[in-house]
């Protein structure tokens, strides 16, 4: 003894590796089911296979360690779930990151081979992970870690969803969403980034069915039209007087289209007028709904107009914008365009 020392600094790989090596040979991080003490049960917020832990997660663990140790000192029958998530489209994109160093892509590699790198990206940055966890510390039982693409985990997802379906919580139906037509996946409204972009405000006229004269709509998006199933007004704008009821002429698209009245309407802006693209604007949608009006999407998952855009179809959407300024300027139907600036959302992960 007269020869130790005690270190100048605290040194943790000298005593955590060796005291957390004792914990879990000992297993005293293992719940029983038939042990003692009231449960307590915690599922780990499971990190994302993309990449390595952050700072983060070193608070969000800590915190839940603090948790079951808390707990287990209060003689509760204390459970930890461990796990990893697979976030599908977030770990597609940092494989296709990688893939891109070496000159691919994953439409190059194909479905299989791209999977099996997936997998290999899983295989890699899930150990990583669950021993970084592990070297924080961890209480967790480790026997029942899971992996959100674990058959078990998916069965009982599945379950899950079908006895809140079956119990009238939870039903299916058509509503409109954020959708990236790079990464071909739905985004949430935190997942969408909006930037001010310079575009133009397009002022279009639709002639009445009845009568001559029309209605005149400024909108940012003209190969949206396609889609429109009414134009709007505000029932209090003395512009529109007499017109909720009549119809227009849907040019380029060879329908013809109601005038509704709605509140929403902003009287102020660009014409008064606002063209009802229910498929294609989330205010739209809306409106289409109070009114019971058609949604006709026009555009395909990767942004290319589809079938239902009819001359228009396979065009790219920022080529179709073009083509059809320049057939409405064609039938005299293009009015004046401004310069707009306005916010455009882009996909967070790949900036689409």
């Amino acid at each position: 003894m007269e020869n130790f020392q005690i270190p100048k600094a605290y040194e943790p790989q000298e005593a955590e590796a060796e005291l957390y090596r004792y914990w879990v040979e000992n297993g005293l991080f293992i719940a029983q089911a038939e042990a003692p003490g009231k449960p307590f049960c915690m599922v780990i917020p499971p990190p994302n296979v993309t990449g390595t832990l952050h700072m983060g997660h070193a608070l969000n663990t800590t915190l839940q360690d603090i948790l079951w140790r808390y707990f287990r000192m209060q003689g509760r029958n204390a459970l930890w779930v461990p796990g990893t998530d697979h976030a599908g489209i977030a770990t597609q994109n940092v494989v296709e990151r990688m893939l891109a160093q070496e000159g691919l892509t994953r439409q190059q590699l194909g479905r299989e081979k791209f999977i099996e790198k997936v997998w290999e990206w899983r295989a890699k940055y899930g150990g990583i992970i669950i021993n970084q966890l592990k070297r924080l510390g961890a209480s967790c039982d480790w026997s029942r870690e899971r992996f959100t693409m674990d058959e078990g985990l998916s069965r009982a997802v599945r379950e899950v969803f079908v006895r809140l379906h079956e119990e009238g919580l939870i039903y299916r139906g058509d509503y409109i969403i954020n959708w990236c037509p790079r990464c071909l996946t739905a985004l949430s409204d935190l997942e969408v980034e909006h930037d001010l972009h310079d575009g133009g405000l397009y002022h279009i006229r639709y002639p009445l069915v009845e009568g001559e004269g029309g209605v005149t709509v400024a909108t940012t998006r003209p190969e949206t039209m396609l889609g429109d199933t009414a134009v709007a007004v505000h029932p209090d704008d003395p512009r529109y007087q007499g017109l909720a009821g009549k119809a227009v002429h849907l040019p380029l698209a060879g329908r013809t289209i109601p005038i509704i009245a709605d509140p929403y309407v902003d009287q102020s802006f660009g014409t008064g007028a606002l063209k009802i693209t229910p498929a294609h604007d989330f205010n739209d949608f809306e409106i289409g709904r109070r009114h019971g009006l058609p949604a006709i999407k026009v555009m395909d998952n990767e942004g290319r107009m589809n079938d239902q855009a009819g001359v228009y179809r396979g065009l790219d959407r920022a080529a179709a914008r073009s083509k059809i300024l320049e057939d409405l300027e064609a039938l005299g139907l293009l009015g004046k365009t401004e310069k707009y600036q306005h916010n455009v959302g882009h996909c967070y992960r790949c900036k689409t």
